[in-house]
């Protein structure tokens, strides 16, 4: 089967990704990956200090990741796969898409404020050329009914 890769994170962004890969997913009979990747910055404290705020990280990504799993299985009827990874997030995203032989498609949301689509975006698509599999930028400001139309 086929799987519309999302990253999800903290940005207003990711939202409309969300849908994005969700819609496609349960219009195609593909299925949607949730990456969610905490940064090795966040850990760089005691040993104990470390552990306690990885594992509330891990903790705020289920919790976020219910959310839109519940959308995705109530609105699309598509159940989503989380997986949560450490480290830089572009490397992650890039190892990810090796390791699974099964993800068609990088979906990512662009930011609309002045300072550009967002780093990830930025950086991935710098790179595009060489990638394993296609990236989908959203506009963070569509519409969902724009999105459903385009879907």
């Amino acid at each position: 089967m086929r799987k519309f890769m999302v990253v999800l994170d903290d940005s207003r962004e990711c939202l409309n990704a969300m849908r994005f890969a969700a819609m496609r997913a349960a219009k195609s009979g593909g299925g949607v990956e949730i990456l969610s990747v905490i940064p090795p910055e966040e850990f760089n404290h005691w040993i104990g200090v470390g552990d306690i705020m990885r594992e509330e990280a891990r903790e705020r990504i289920h919790a976020h990741f219910e959310v839109f799993a519940k959308w995705m299985r109530d609105k699309q009827n598509v159940d989503p796969n989380l997986v949560i990874r450490e480290g830089e997030p572009v490397n992650e995203i890039l190892a990810q898409i090796r390791e699974d032989p099964e993800i068609g498609v990088l979906v990512l949301g662009a930011g609309t404020d002045k300072k550009g689509p967002g780093p990830l975006v930025s950086q991935l698509s710098r790179n595009a050329g060489s990638l394993p599999v296609p990236i989908t930028i959203v506009p963070g400001d569509l519409s969902k009914e724009r999105l459903e139309a385009i879907t």
